[in-house]
């Protein structure tokens, strides 16, 4: 069932409202994969000698199948032509997913040992090993770990001015995130050797990081996921994730699997499956069951941890401050 189209003047010049133009569409509602009807109001019967629009920038026609296309909130403006004079008239639209996200259920293949002092913030692995990041000021780190018996590998411990968050790793680097300082780290994997920092965009602050083996996906705590070029680390645009019904805040830790991001909403204790093209949710996982499975103890908090084996075809997950480590296989329902 479509959800309301949220329109409303913005951003329109003063000239347009001494004319008392606007934009004007008939839909109550819009998905993708809707036509968007546009045309413009004209009450006093002006002179229109030309109307050009376009969404976020882009060129669309005044009727237009809204199917490559981003979801989440567009800017629609018009250009029109009175005569001599020409007006810009703008207005705010929100794009919704057209499916109903599926249900996936897990199967517990294998349980492994995790340090239950350990906050997971990302969780990855890389060339058959396991890293992580943890976070809490004073007690961030990075880690190389063997998944099966829990031991620590390699460790380097952040800054105490440093909250860490989510990892991923490409071409050798590994690339971990802040919470608020609005700082990434890139490191050797092998050395764990700094390599470099990075500052965020527009993104205000780092959660999650992933990548699909050319760009890396960054999460800030919102809706959004920002594309960034691993060269640079500069961002370049970004998705909103989703459902038919709205929108899917609170995007923490994430993971690229078979071409889509899986990724952790906090506090939900699951995961969404996303559509990286348009922002859609396409699954959900509940692994809230899961908690109840890890020693019970006053730091205990929220799921947050995947990452998949792409040899074993399976997914680990765990949590903050769990004691376990859960290798499960995902099934549609």
């Amino acid at each position: 069932m479509a959800l309301s189209l949220i329109l409303s003047n913005c951003g329109e010049t003063n000239a347009s409202k001494i004319s008392s133009l606007s934009i004007h569409t008939s839909v109550k509602s819009l998905m993708l994969g809707d036509t968007l009807k546009l045309s413009i109001n004209n009450p006093k019967n002006l002179e229109i000698t030309k109307v050009s629009y376009q969404i976020n920038g882009k060129t669309i026609e005044d009727q237009s199948v809204l199917n490559d296309i981003t979801l989440g909130k567009k800017e629609i403006t018009a250009t029109v032509n009175l005569g001599d004079k020409t007006e810009t008239l703008s207005k705010s639209v929100q794009i919704f997913n057209n499916i109903i996200p599926s249900y996936y259920k897990y199967e517990v293949l294998n349980t492994y040992p995790h340090d239950i002092t350990s906050y997971t913030q990302g969780l990855e692995f890389y060339n058959g090993e396991l890293y992580e990041s943890t976070g809490q000021r004073g007690e961030s780190k990075l880690r190389k770990v063997n998944f099966e018996t829990g031991e620590v590998l390699k460790n380097m411990n952040l800054e105490d001015e440093y909250f860490g968050e989510g990892l991923t790793i490409l071409n050798d680097k590994i690339y971990q995130l802040t919470w608020q300082a609005k700082l990434g780290f890139v490191y050797d994997v092998n050395t764990f050797d700094k390599l470099s920092t990075f500052k965020y965009g527009t993104s205000k602050e780092g959660w999650g990081i992933c990548n699909d083996g050319k760009t890396l996906y960054k999460s800030d705590g919102t809706e959004k996921i920002y594309f960034l070029n691993p060269k640079n680390l500069s961002e370049k645009g970004h998705i909103e994730v989703y459902t038919e019904k709205g929108k899917i805040p609170n995007l923490n830790e994430m993971e690229w699997i078979d071409g889509k991001i899986f990724a952790n909403i906090y506090q939900r204790n699951g995961v969404v499956i996303i559509n990286p093209k348009t922002g859609g949710v396409e699954g959900v996982i509940d692994f809230k069951p899961l908690r109840k499975l890890v020693t019970q103890h006053p730091e205990l908090d929220v799921l947050n941890g995947i990452a998949y084996h792409p040899e074993r075809k399976t997914i680990f997950v765990t949590g903050k401050n769990w004691d376990k480590v859960f290798e499960v296989k995902i099934m549609k329902q």
